[in-house]
């Protein structure tokens, strides 16, 4: 995986991912401020109102769903940092190379299929 044409193709994968998290990121960041935001607005308990669970419940997901995002940005971080210094392609675990087909539906993956398992 070290021709220009095939880093640059590899390269842009990589943007197009990263692009499409930061927008889910922005996203999930809107639902969760609109959600603090209407809580803010009504003095309900969580535990005795029933729109307070289904609304702590919902907050909760987002949460869950930002965090992984964010830490998906992270992992794009990490690839791009593989990609720079030509280790990008090779399972971190035991050497080997990671198949195309998994880099394109997971770019930021850092294992081969064997090893992620």
């Amino acid at each position: 995986m070290t021709g220009r044409p095939d880093r640059d193709a590899l390269s842009e994968l990589l943007a197009q991912e990263r692009q499409r998290t930061q927008e889910r990121v922005a996203s999930l960041r809107r639902d969760y401020r609109s959600i603090v935001d209407g809580m803010e607005l009504t003095s309900t308990d969580d535990e005795h109102d029933p729109e307070g669970a289904t609304t702590a419940v919902e907050r909760s997901r987002l949460e869950a769903l930002l965090d992984a995002a964010e830490r998906h940005l992270l992992e794009l971080d990490a690839a791009d940092e593989r990609l720079a210094d030509g280790t990008y392609g090779r399972c971190a675990s035991c050497g080997t190379e990671i198949p195309r087909a998994r880099l394109r539906i997971r770019p930021a993956a850092s294992t081969c299929v064997n090893c992620a398992g």
